[in-house]
């Protein structure tokens, strides 16, 4: 009974800690989102798999936008793929400069019109720890999703464990935000004049 109970007492320690980190790390990326510190964010980012994240959103919603009306054909989600996530890949390299990621972050903008929006990370008070557990979700062991507002669709951030800590690995921008962001594409397809 007694080794029933020292493991009742170590998972529930364990999970508080894995909790606990991320609240942490979510503490210090709201802190330097409210700071407007780049340097601070970037080195609480994971570049390459953030940069993965938003090309996937943005090639999906455009394979969505162009083949609205029919099944896509394996060699047109290749295609898609290929050169979309190249347009994507350039699109995304200007979004995540320490300037523009610490404005997303800060103010929930994503480009220089201001028209593209989501809820701004800097908005969230990680002052109340009950709050801010209940908006974090399980999406693998080493990933961690943070809703960022309360209606649906309205973007969350996802933390990935790492080495030393949680860092910024995702950004799942409000559908709305990702069709824009798509529009880009296909305003910049070859042709298009």
């Amino acid at each position: 009974m007694r080794w029933f109970l020292t493991s009742i007492v170590a998972v529930v320690v364990a999970t508080g800690v894995y909790a606990g980190s991320a609240i942490v790390s979510l503490n210090g990326l709201v802190g330097a989102a409210k700071a407007g510190n780049g340097a601070e964010i970037l080195a609480r980012t994971d570049v390459p798999r953030l940069k993965r994240s938003l090309v996937d959103q943005i090639v999906a919603a455009y394979l969505i936008r162009t083949c609205q009306n029919r099944p896509i054909k394996p060699i047109e989600r290749l295609l898609a793929n290929t050169y979309g996530a190249t347009i994507a890949d350039a699109l995304v390299a200007k979004m995540l400069t320490a300037e523009n990621l610490t404005n997303i972050l800060q103010n929930g903008s994503l480009g220089a019109d201001g028209d593209s929006q989501m809820i701004a990370l800097a908005g969230i008070d990680t002052s109340k720890v009950l709050e801010s557990l209940g908006r974090l979700s399980l999406v693998k062991p080493v990933e961690l999703s943070i809703r960022l507002g309360d209606e649906e669709g309205a973007g969350a951030i996802s933390l990935h464990f790492e080495g030393n800590g949680w860092k910024l690995s995702g950004l799942n921008l409000p559908t709305r935000a990702v069709e824009q962001l798509a529009m880009g594409l296909q305003e910049a397809r070859p042709g298009k004049g």
